[in-house]
């Protein structure tokens, strides 16, 4: 997907850049695989605020997507390729040969009129899912089930795809773009290929009135603030933190390892951040 740049006709548009959708070949959705989304604003189940900044944005419907490839031996055909406003990869709507219809993510190099299908007996091409173990090393893979059965959970952004690197009983070894090295149960599903819409990464969103019409809400350093609003805050002029990167809330920030799994932790190979 190419991307479009504007002529500076507005400080916004000066470095704004933007997707020329040439792959979508339709702008209305499949009524059926669509429900409605309520905005929740940040907040949980109880109404208080778990995640800042969030908030307003265009209304959306939500396209309920495939992420199990649950149809095995039964070969679909795309028939349009449409944008998701509820993720950064493209969608491909499958026309099953039993005339059912479902929602995929769109695997880089497909088109309207290509055919994919999914079981453990799928030829290891572009668009087919497929268990871990019957892939070839090497293979480029997204939509990775961590648990079989429960459908894909990671591997799923524009643009990401990650590398089968070694089967070993029944375990497989993956490289994830984080460069994080994981074990995955062979009997879990994937699809070969790369996500769609590899320019995503590229955009250049501009102004932030488009940033508010993704749902989210201005941010405000903490060294602008006051010291009773956040840690950074207080000084007389620009002054520095004069402490390590802190949240609002006083823990540490920016590097500080939060993350305490001991049941999926141990299946990790080698950490992203490239220690342990």
């Amino acid at each position: 997907m190419p991307l479009r740049k504007y002529r500076p006709t507005s400080p916004g548009l000066r470095q704004m850049t933007r997707g020329t959708f040439e792959e979508v070949t339709t702008d209305q959705p499949h009524k059926p695989l669509t429900e409605r989304l309520v905005s929740k604003a940040g907040r949980n189940s109880q109404g208080k605020l778990t995640v800042r900044h969030r908030g307003s944005g265009h209304k959306r419907l939500y396209r309920v997507i495939d992420w199990k490839r649950d149809k095995p031996g039964v070969p679909a055909r795309i028939a349009t390729v449409e944008y998701d406003p509820n993720r950064s990869a493209r969608i491909a709507l499958l026309h099953y040969a039993d005339g059912e219809k479902r929602y995929i993510l769109l695997p880089h190099g497909l088109e309207v009129g290509d055919t994919v299908v999914s079981g453990p007996d799928a030829e290891a091409r572009v668009g087919n899912a497929m268990p871990l173990s019957r892939m070839p090393l090497g293979t480029q893979v997204h939509n990775v089930e961590l648990t079989a059965g429960r459908g894909g959970q990671i591997v799923r952004s524009a643009g990401s795809s990650a590398q089968l690197l070694a089967k070993e009983g029944q375990l497989a070894t993956i490289r994830l773009p984080s460069g994080e090295v994981r074990r995955v149960r062979a009997e879990c599903m994937a699809t070969v290929g790369q996500v769609s819409n590899l320019d995503h990464e590229n955009q250049n969103i501009g102004k932030a009135g488009r940033s508010r019409h993704m749902g989210r809400r201005p941010q405000v350093r903490g060294v602008v603030m006051n010291p009773n609003d956040h840690p950074h805050g207080g000084g007389e002029g620009k002054s520095p933190t004069g402490m390590p990167p802190k949240t609002p809330w006083g823990k540490p920030a920016m590097g500080f390892r939060t993350r305490r799994n001991k049941t999926t932790g141990k299946m990790i190979v080698r950490r992203r951040y490239g220690r342990g």
